[in-house]
């Protein structure tokens, strides 16, 4: 159990509408404040075992949230250091694992979308798809995206999280069950819906089935089928859950 997830245990939080973050820095002798900021989207300013939190007011609900765990997650684990975040530097998953910003981004996860909370209601869904996670993400006040990015950890089947822009692959994200062989293509495939949400008019399709060839550049891909699903993101860009179908592209 992650660091945020035992501090929730202490806490005593047990249901995703107890996750009152603002509360939650209160505790960890963080002041949480929002207010006009034009040069980045959430600061922490500490000394000694205080910190002041300030998150931009103009942002979403969800993402102000997130914003303030984000900084929790600085005030865990970097104390001592005062962080100016921008909105390209919070949930950006085309950063290191080990860069302070993608840490604090995992804290965020772990404090906002528990595993131990968020497991049992994904597998009550029984799919892994945008339907599940936008009704999820309604529970947790989560964006999305970081929403998506749970179910790929936690839910009930083995998927990829898959983002393209207008000029390829932005990022992606494996299952824990899903090996490493299995690379998602740099473009989106011409028989994929996706390519409708990136470059059509389509806000989402719905999950269907198509060749793994169109995911993944490998020869084996040709034998297997995989389910996709397409949401446009508000960035423009193109989020696609990936889920295997079959059990031996897991072996």
């Amino acid at each position: 159990m992650s660091a945020a997830e035992k501090l929730l245990r202490e806490l005593g939080i047990d249901a995703a509408k107890d996750i009152d973050v603002e509360a939650i820095a209160w505790d960890a002798g963080a002041e949480v404040r929002f207010a006009k900021l034009d040069s980045c989207e959430a600061r922490i300013i500490g000394y000694g075992d205080r910190a002041i939190i300030t998150v931009d007011s103009s942002g979403i609900w969800q993402r102000r949230r997130f914003s303030v765990a984000h900084e929790l997650g600085h005030w865990k684990y970097h104390r001592g250091r005062s962080f100016v975040c921008r909105s390209d530097e919070i949930g950006n998953q085309r950063r290191s694992l080990t860069d302070p910003e993608r840490v604090a981004d995992a804290y965020a996860a772990d404090l906002l979308l528990p595993g131990f909370l968020f497991a049992p209601m994904a597998k009550q869904y029984g799919k892994a798809t945008f339907d599940a996670v936008d009704q999820i993400r309604a529970e947790f006040q989560t964006s999305r995206t970081a929403t998506a990015l749970r179910m790929v950890d936690y839910g009930p089947e083995p998927a990829l999280l898959v983002c393209h822009g207008p000029n390829g692959r932005r990022w992606f994200k494996r299952g824990p069950t899903v090996p490493d062989r299995w690379f998602p293509r740099d473009e989106i495939d011409a028989d994929s819906d996706a390519l409708e949400v990136l470059h059509g008019t389509k806000e989402r399709t719905t999950r269907s089935l198509i060749g793994a060839d169109a995911w993944f550049d490998r020869w084996e891909a040709e034998r297997y089928e995989v389910y996709e699903q397409t949401v446009r993101m508000s960035t423009g860009d193109a989020l696609t859950l990936v889920v295997i179908k079959s059990a031996e592209m897991l072996e």
